[in-house]
């Protein structure tokens, strides 16, 4: 259990349950809606993270279907790399949203954060 270390401190508010740890396999990616949101989680090395499931490229929703390879997710549909930990693109450009995520109880747990328009 990597991403909490004590379930009877840690603070879930505002997050919410997705699964259990059970239901992902390590290196594969699964996809969720959270609060409206299409997320991609993904188990890597026991640690949980969780990134918006939309790649920026050509809005296609295949990040969870993308590969694993040296702390980044691969896009499958084009090859583009957004870093598990921040999203970002390996040039530091901003790529993709991440959301807090973490293990609590063998349940996974991910807020999301809404992003509202600014018109």
């Amino acid at each position: 259990m990597k991403n909490s270390e004590n379930c009877e401190q840690v603070d879930l508010d505002g997050f919410e349950r997705v699964c259990s740890i059970k239901n992902l396999s390590e290196q594969n990616g699964k996809r969720f809606i959270v609060s409206d949101v299409e997320i991609a989680v993904f188990l890597v090395n026991g640690k949980v993270y969780a990134l918006s499931n939309i790649c920026p490229h050509q809005h296609t929703a295949l990040i969870y279907d993308g590969f694993i390879e040296d702390g980044y997710v691969i896009c499958p549909a084009h090859g583009w790399m957004f870093n598990l930990e921040t999203g970002k693109m390996p040039s530091n450009r901003n790529g993709l949203d991440s959301y807090p995520a973490l293990i609590c109880n063998e349940e996974v747990y991910v807020k999301v954060e809404k992003k509202e328009p600014k018109w």
